[in-house]
């Protein structure tokens, strides 16, 4: 989500510099500076902005610099000789001579002949915003491509710890029976086991099995790769989907006793926390 684009739009009279930046966020947050003749256009900005960012704490600074005014500035004589007057009174009073900035901040002397138009910015000022924003875009889809490499690399690397966990899942189940075979015969003191036991120890070794948690990790990954292939803003699905992918590795951690499988399910939470960590990098 972060990015920066910078624009300058120069005419004889002025220029209009903008400048884009953003940092990440869970939201779309849309921050403004501009100057006080461009305030009328911040609906313009927020609309150009989402088109190009869905989130991220996105900062616009828009600056106008007038080169040269057409502006008239009247001077009301009559008002100017009152206060003259006033200030000579005052003068002789507290001997203190009236300066310039007296008279230029006394209300009605000084008067502009009309007020400038915002309108007449707005062509440049859609030039430069334009501008700005597509530099904005390039750098977030650079930066993008490189971060899809990075999540596209560890979804490898998370799909090879799942096949190891499938490899050990029959050694899973062949581990409990053989562990609960033992300890019934250790208890009852008779080899082989009843049928009432072998019923007790399929419906366990059902809840042991974690063939159900490595299939819908296969779902997940697929699911995952396909989302980060897309070219549209997937991140809070992909968040969303690495809490499944998160809650299905802790239940095969609590159902196994074989270090393999634990040392594979390790490697693949660490695989999760690392493209968490670059989802709040991703729209």
């Amino acid at each position: 989500m972060t990015g920066y684009g910078h624009a300058l739009s120069r005419t004889e009279d002025f220029t209009i510099e903008i400048v884009v930046k953003s940092y990440n966020n869970r939201y779309l947050d849309i921050i403004k500076n501009m100057s006080t003749p461009l305030a009328p256009f911040e609906g313009i900005v927020d609309e150009a902005v989402r088109k190009v960012a869905a989130r991220g704490h996105v900062e616009v600074s828009a600056k106008l610099r007038v080169l040269r005014s057409s502006a008239k500035i009247n001077v009301d004589e009559g008002l100017l000789d009152e206060y003259m007057r006033a200030f000579s009174i005052i003068e002789g009073r507290t001997g203190r001579s009236a300066a310039f900035s007296d008279y230029i901040g006394v209300s009605g002397v000084i008067t502009p002949d009309a007020e400038v138009s915002s309108d007449i910015y707005l062509p440049a000022f859609r030039e430069a915003l334009d501008e700005a924003l597509s530099a904005f875009a390039g750098e977030k889809d650079r930066e993008g491509r490189g971060t899809q490499a990075d999540l596209e690399r560890l979804g490898a690397q998370f799909s090879s710890s799942l096949a190891s966990i499938e490899a050990k899942a029959d050694e899973l189940e062949a581990h409990y029976m053989k562990l609960l075979t033992e300890k019934y015969e250790s208890l009852v003191g008779v080899k082989g086991g009843s049928p009432d036991f072998m019923q007790e120890l399929g419906a366990l070794l059902v809840k042991y099995s974690i063939n159900e948690e490595v299939s819908r990790l296969h779902v997940h990954i697929a699911e995952y790769s396909r989302l980060i292939a897309l070219d549209e803003p997937v991140g809070k699905k992909l968040d969303f989907l690495c809490q499944e992918m998160q809650r299905e590795c802790n239940t095969i951690a609590s159902k196994s006793q074989l270090v393999e499988i634990n040392l594979a399910v390790v490697s693949m939470k660490d695989n999760i926390e690392d493209i968490r960590e670059q989802l709040r990098n991703i729209e």
